[in-house]
């Protein structure tokens, strides 16, 4: 009974606290294992004393039901979800991915999706500046895919939707998609020479 007071006493100080919000800290931020010798480094103190303070933590989390531990990997610590939770991080994995799509990418998601197979120069072509970046990120998202090279000079990249799409805009086939108003091109082209900042002559249609 008087070492779990003792235990417990030393728990409450606050250099044992610190230790354990920097602990904490460390291996949160880092999202992979940190070496002993990292600890120590930081912490400036024993690897006794860390793996006493390590202990503790685990204990408190077994305790407070947490859904997280501190593992220890080949003398190096990581901070790690409790397996038994494994199938609550599938059902988020699984998820339907939410994206924040800017004007920039639905504009260039609409030429795709319309004009497709489609290459980049002929995006750019309609959109009147260039559209690396905007293709990038829509593959990124899995919302655009390549779908092989143009026979011609140069073999260039063609580009489609993908069956992510279809499912993101519920629709089952792109035939399904809305028609397009013709004005809406001359549109893209107006929206495109804002974003970089040009005057309408400076674009090449």
């Amino acid at each position: 009974m008087e070492n779990f007071k003792e235990e417990n006493s030393e728990e409450k100080t606050p250099d044992c606290s610190k230790m354990m919000a920097v602990i904490e800290a460390v291996l949160f931020a880092m999202g992979d294992s940190v070496e002993m010798s990292k600890l120590v480094h930081v912490l400036e103190t024993s690897e006794k004393e860390i793996r006493r303070v390590i202990a503790m933590m685990n204990e408190r989390y077994r305790v407070d039901e947490r859904g997280i531990y501190i593992a220890e990997l080949e003398n190096s610590f990581q901070l790690c979800t409790k397996p038994e939770l494994y199938e609550y991080l599938i059902k988020v994995a699984k998820a339907p991915r939410k994206y924040v799509m800017s004007d920039t990418l639905l504009e260039t998601l609409s030429i795709i999706a319309y004009k497709q197979p489609v290459t980049r120069l002929e995006i750019e072509k309609i959109r009147g500046v260039s559209s690396d970046h905007a293709v990038n990120r829509l593959m990124e998202f899995n919302l655009v895919q390549e779908l092989g090279r143009l026979n011609a000079p140069g073999r260039p990249l063609l580009f489609g939707t993908t069956e992510e799409f279809l499912r993101t805009f519920g629709v089952k086939s792109l035939g399904d998609l809305p028609t397009i108003n013709p004005d809406q091109l001359e549109d893209f082209k107006k929206q495109a020479e804002e974003e970089a900042g040009l005057p309408a002559e400076g674009i090449v249609t």
